[in-house]
């Protein structure tokens, strides 16, 4: 039986450091004349149950965007696993699924496309994947739709120290989900790179 819509509750990872970037709040930087959280937000919300942000700065900002916001439960930026825990903390559905907020233009079946994924290979978590030049699979881990039955074996994960997502990933069943269209969830991690997203993602 297909996952329903209203089971799964979408997140927006906009908790970042924003380093790469000169430490600016990443999901702030205006695009096309929007906030990318805002973004995110409008592109994810039509394709789940209910929505929330996950951000550590400014977050009367994101609160003005209309759905609740949660800080990481962890101290010091320990990266998008600390996201991923604030919204299973709150997740009152069976299923979460997480986006960036700095990739504006991912597709607008990804959930219903991971979501009958996961249900058809009877996984815990889906992982978009796009294909390298060779056509190799490349996992996009930050998009992720998981049971929110796992809550207990990310807190032990990351109370041992551990940060790297593909590891935790690769504990439980996982199945990566094909998108050919890779420029869709090209990500603006620079300046630079946020500017050539204002004429669309690159072909």
């Amino acid at each position: 039986m297909a996952i329903a819509r209203d089971d799964i509750t979408g997140l927006v990872l906009a908790g970042g450091r924003g380093s790469r970037m000169g430490g600016v709040d990443k999901g702030l930087q205006m695009h096309r004349g929007m906030p990318l959280a805002m973004h995110a937000l409008l592109r994810l919300a039509p394709q789940v149950g209910s929505v929330m942000i996950n951000a550590n700065r400014n977050l009367a900002a994101y609160e003005s965007m209309g759905v609740p916001v949660w800080p990481d439960p962890l101290a010091d930026y320990p990266g998008p696993l600390a996201g991923l825990l604030a919204g299973l903390e709150q997740c009152e559905t069976p299923w979460l699924v997480s986006v960036p907020c700095d990739t504006p233009d991912f597709s607008h079946d990804l959930v219903a496309r991971m979501a009958r994924q996961l249900e058809h290979e009877q996984a815990q978590i889906a992982l978009a994947a796009t294909r390298d030049a060779d056509g190799t699979l490349k996992p996009q881990p930050v998009f992720c739709l998981l049971a929110s039955t796992l809550l207990e074996s990310l807190i032990a994960y990351l109370q041992s120290g551990e940060r790297k997502i593909d590891r935790w990933t690769a504990r439980h069943r996982c199945v990566l989900v094909p998108f050919e269209d890779g420029a869709a969830f090209f990500n603006a991690n620079t300046i630079d790179e946020l500017r050539s997203l204002q004429h669309g993602p690159p072909g």
